[in-house]
């Protein structure tokens, strides 16, 4: 077992985000979690990575238990998002680039500064992750000069610099034309083939359907079912599910 969530639960001013939420995830494993806007999911990779604190309900990350800060304390409740952010990469929405670096660059930085490789280090590395997401002839290129695609694929690359065991995407593909959408889920698709742990909240439902190991629905902040893409799409079982896919038949 990768990470194990049991019974999350969170609020922002009041008004529940997460209500009880409770899911496995397994080595190897690429999980979509779908599910209308507001219902959650990104909430759920937030806290799963330490980014948001968690109101009850415990998060565990191989051997790193988060809890929430008033369980454990504030001190300690960073100590151990930290821990688990040695272990887990994140991949947003927007691509979160320096804009005044390089590409090569701006995958070199964390390296240095967060894990200590030396430069000629980081930039093997660098080099080594863009050759992979099909941009080795951009290394030297800035963000603005890259499409959003390849900012992208730019950005995950950053994310596997770090070496980690899972990578979460929040909505990866959201900021990007629609004919740039196929580059970057060729990238987690390729990702997925070598063995990497993966979750990633998205609206793509084709790529859900056809890549994914699991699925995941929520609505209003619970998980309503999950399985299998067979199960999901082609045998939901709750009303809720039902309706939110009759959008994408």
């Amino acid at each position: 077992m990768v990470a194990s969530i049991q019974n999350l639960e969170k609020s922002f001013h009041g008004k529940p985000v997460l209500n009880g939420v409770s899911l496995d995830v397994v080595k190897g494993d690429l999980i979509a979690i779908i599910g209308p806007s507001g219902c959650g999911k990104s909430t759920l990779l937030r806290c799963i990575n330490g980014l948001e604190f968690v109101d009850s309900g415990k998060i565990k990350v191989f051997n790193t238990e988060i809890e929430s800060p008033s369980a454990i304390g504030h001190k300690e409740f960073h100590r151990r998002s930290l821990e688990v952010r040695q272990k887990v990469g994140m991949v947003f929405q927007s691509f979160n680039l320096f804009p005044h670096l390089s590409i090569v660059e701006n995958i070199m930085v964390a390296q240095k500064v967060v894990i200590k490789r030396s430069h000629a280090e980081a930039e093997v590395k660098a080099l080594e992750l863009l050759k992979k997401v099909g941009l080795g002839e951009k290394a030297g290129n800035y963000p603005d000069q890259l499409s959003g695609g390849q900012q992208q694929r730019a950005a995950i690359a950053r994310a596997l610099a770090m070496s980690p065991e899972i990578l979460l995407y929040d909505e990866p593909t959201s900021a990007l034309d629609p004919a740039l959408v196929n580059e970057v889920l060729r990238v987690m698709k390729q990702l997925d083939q070598e063995g990497m742990t993966q979750m990633v909240v998205t609206h793509e439902m084709r790529f859900a359907r056809e890549v994914s190991d699991k699925i995941v629905f929520m609505d209003h902040g619970k998980i309503v079912e999950w399985g299998t893409p067979e199960e999901i799409f082609g045998n939901p079982k709750d009303e809720r599910t039902k309706n939110f896919l009759r959008h994408f038949s």
